[in-house]
């Protein structure tokens, strides 16, 4: 991989690259496109990263269906699959981690303590392998898209960090590989999290401009749900990620849920137009 990356810089053509841990679905595959319109050659990896998975959480279990995987990059025109091995990534020895301060604590890194030293971590591994000019993510996993554009500031990486908007099934559920693992009840209880952004963004649409009051909304939206338990739900500045009381400039409504024993996550980005705010979901 890296002898290919030399290659391509050496040709002076961009690499664009699509890190992921594979089982892959429609939101992987929108990154790849966009991937293919900006670049070429286009990278993408799978690796399920172990040191981004806490003790109980599902690594074992973790879909790996690579040779369909494999099958989808190519017919999107896919260049090139990295896909080491834990060994590969981890050899025997490994010392080193990174952090991002602040960002990767609160929320998700409150949540799932130890996951944003693993994704920087595994990430910025993956950066110094690949050297694409551009990588794409999702912003389903917004809090994880600021962390690593952070650290790609901090680090002064020449990889610039490219957010892809949110792909959802027709009835608003965020589109994850981990809704494999959904019941049938469980599958239509998932869409409370959508449901919950939706009522929101009627009350922001209708003139709440208050926090704290579209927090109770969002709430009292997901608890109506009663195979649904909620982890957080805040409403946060899209750059610090701290909790703010009043919309302004560009916020966002993060919020992770429990349905049945699979764990959930989707956000909606607030951003000010004038007088009025537009509230992507």
């Amino acid at each position: 991989m890296k002898q290919a990356a030399r290659e391509a810089r050496a040709r002076e053509r961009p690499i664009g690259f699509v890190p992921t841990m594979g089982a892959l679905h429609e939101g992987h595959f929108s990154l790849v496109r966009a991937a293919r319109r900006d670049c070429s050659p286009v990278v993408a990896s799978i690796f399920v990263n172990p040191k981004q998975f806490g003790p109980s959480e599902d690594f074992q279990k973790y879909p790996r269906p690579m040779e369909a995987d494999s099958a989808a990059l190519e017919a999107l025109g896919v260049d090139y699959l990295f896909a080491p091995s834990p060994k590969e990534m981890y050899p025997d020895g490994y010392a080193t981690s990174v952090a991002v301060e602040g960002l990767g604590d609160r929320l998700e890194g409150r949540s799932r303590p130890g996951h944003f030293r693993g994704v920087s971590t595994v990430v910025l591994k993956l950066f110094e392998i690949v050297q694409p000019r551009f990588a794409y993510f999702g912003r389903k996993d917004a809090q994880q898209v600021r962390v690593l554009r952070q650290m790609a500031t901090d680090l002064n990486l020449d990889t610039q960090v490219v957010v892809c908007p949110i792909v959802r099934e027709a009835d608003g559920l965020a589109l994850s590989s981990r809704n494999a693992y959904l019941k049938p009840d469980e599958r239509r209880a998932a869409t409370a999290l959508y449901r919950a952004l939706e009522a929101v963004r009627r009350e922001i649409a209708a003139g709440e401009r208050d926090a704290v009051r579209l927090s109770v909304a969002l709430r009292r939206a997901l608890e109506s749900e009663p195979l649904v338990a909620l982890d957080y739900a805040e409403i946060v500045d899209a750059e610090t990620l701290e909790p703010v009381l009043r919309l302004r400039r560009s916020c966002l409504i993060l919020l992770a849920a429990f349905v049945g024993a699979t764990r959930l996550i989707d956000n909606a980005l607030v951003e000010e137009e004038g007088d009025s705010f537009r509230v992507s979901l």
